[in-house]
């Protein structure tokens, strides 16, 4: 049989998703909405999460079943532990093969004016929902020996960044917890991976790109020569979520357009 009929099954077998059921939190826009985009694109069935997703129309819907998929929506405010507490049971009393822990927030300030309030949220949000939900998830996908969790971890899980404590050692922790859990569940087929992006035009970044000075140096180091799309993003996502990837554990991917090799 020659190469080239043979290679799309073999894309095929490695990055199909069919018949899989998918959590994406924070998916309701920017990177979480292109992650449930392209999890349903390759045949995953989605559960998007995010603090106020509607039950009826909403973009995740529109894309993911625009692929032929079911889309389930949840609402969950990761700044409530009990809501927290509340989706973990919930997902956990469903068959979740993939979940990306893509929720996040962040609360800029110098550090001396860092107050205790945007701190304790921002752990809250991106590093504590994380763990719960990667813990009850878990235990489902250990109880039937496969799984997929993918973290957004970020540049700031490498740098110290500048007036963002909180997010930078939310986005550290994300990276440690990664390996953690990697190292405890690598044996029992969950492979648990980061992807850390680099910058990308989303609401997160909008101050950023509005600040010329700033926007400017910041492009400069970027070997790619632009923003990340959320796009960008979610491809490295698919492939953490394959069967691509069944031999990558405690990974931290990345996804900069090269920022780091500088």
């Amino acid at each position: 049989m020659s190469h080239s009929s043979t290679s799309p099954q073999i894309t095929e077998r490695l990055f199909s998703l069919d018949g899989q059921l998918a959590v994406v939190t924070g998916a309701s826009q920017g990177i979480g909405l292109a992650i449930a985009s392209t999890l349903a694109a390759a045949g995953a069935d989605v559960i998007g999460v995010s603090t106020t997703m509607p039950d009826g129309e909403s973009a995740a819907r529109t894309a993911v079943e625009a692929a032929g998929r079911t889309f389930i929506p949840l609402s969950a405010d990761f700044t409530d532990r009990a809501a927290v507490a509340a989706l973990a049971a919930d997902l956990a009393a469903r068959p979740v093969d993939i979940l990306v822990n893509n929720g996040g927030t962040i609360r800029r300030a110098p550090a001396v004016e860092h107050s205790d309030e945007d701190f304790d949220a921002v752990l809250d949000v991106n590093l504590r929902s994380a763990w719960v939900l990667s813990r009850e998830v878990g235990a489902t996908m250990i109880a039937r020996g496969h799984g997929k969790i993918v973290n957004t971890a970020s540049m700031l899980s490498f740098q110290g960044g500048i007036n963002v404590p909180g997010y930078t050692s939310s986005k550290s922790a994300i990276a440690g917890l990664t390996r953690a859990l990697a190292n405890e569940w690598a044996s029992k087929g969950i492979n648990v991976n980061a992807v850390a992006p680099g910058y990308v035009a989303t609401a997160n970044t909008h101050q950023l790109r509005e600040d010329a000075e700033r926007s400017e140096s910041i492009l400069a180091r970027i070997p790619a020569g632009r923003w990340a799309v959320p796009e960008d993003i979610a491809g490295a996502v698919l492939f953490l979520s394959s069967r691509a990837a069944d031999y990558v554990n405690g990974a931290v991917l990345p996804v900069d357009g090269g920022w780091l090799a500088r």
